[in-house]
């Protein structure tokens, strides 16, 4: 079965925006490489990313998904393969990031929550160190003091182009497979 990528990222971006170019790139690269795409659906970040996966000489239909945060099929960007309308609002952030990985591209409070929670929930989380917001904030960063992995090194991984982001995937994803069972399922560190 093919892994599923998250992008998570600034809504709203015109396609000449760095965030925009750099989300667009990164959603190639994953196809290209075998990945599924992931992301809230909407605009900006989420468009490019998914319009990247479209543009991809590997690409199958079915490789992009869109979690909507409303009931409104008719508001995922036109690249969306599958849409999933979730009804839960900012609430859906948590069904978003729930991918075997996540990068995030710049970024306001809404990426910010959904880094939160992939750092809870244990996936690999990989954030361009060159997008405006919250990636660049907390790239090469721990959020907190959890073992999440047997890595030494457990962070957010920051990177500036795709090939990093293939680089990083590839070295790292199999020491973030396990599923999150909950809070009551993981030792208090």
């Amino acid at each position: 079965m093919r892994k599923s990528i998250a992008i998570i990222g600034n809504a709203g971006l015109p396609p000449e925006h760095q965030n925009y170019q750099l989300a667009f790139a990164a959603g190639k690269a994953l196809v290209d490489a075998g990945y599924r795409v992931q992301s809230g659906g909407l605009t900006g970040v989420m468009e490019a990313a998914f319009a990247g996966a479209h543009a991809s000489k590997n690409y199958r239909e079915g490789d992009t998904l869109a979690i909507l945060p409303s009931f409104d099929r008719t508001s995922a960007n036109a690249y969306a393969d599958i849409v999933v309308p979730t009804g839960l609002d900012v609430m859906r952030n948590a069904v978003v990031i729930n991918a075997d990985a996540v990068i995030a591209v710049g970024g306001g409070a809404g990426t910010l929550s959904e880094m939160a929670y992939a750092w809870s929930f244990g996936r690999l989380l990989i954030a361009y160190k060159n997008a405006e917001g919250w990636s660049s904030r907390l790239a090469d960063t721990r959020l907190d003091d959890r073992v999440r992995c047997p890595l030494p090194d457990d962070r957010v991984y920051g990177v500036q182009s795709a090939e990093e982001m293939l680089a990083v995937l590839s070295e790292h994803l199999e020491h973030y497979a396990a599923p999150h069972l909950g809070i009551g399922h993981r030792p208090i560190q």
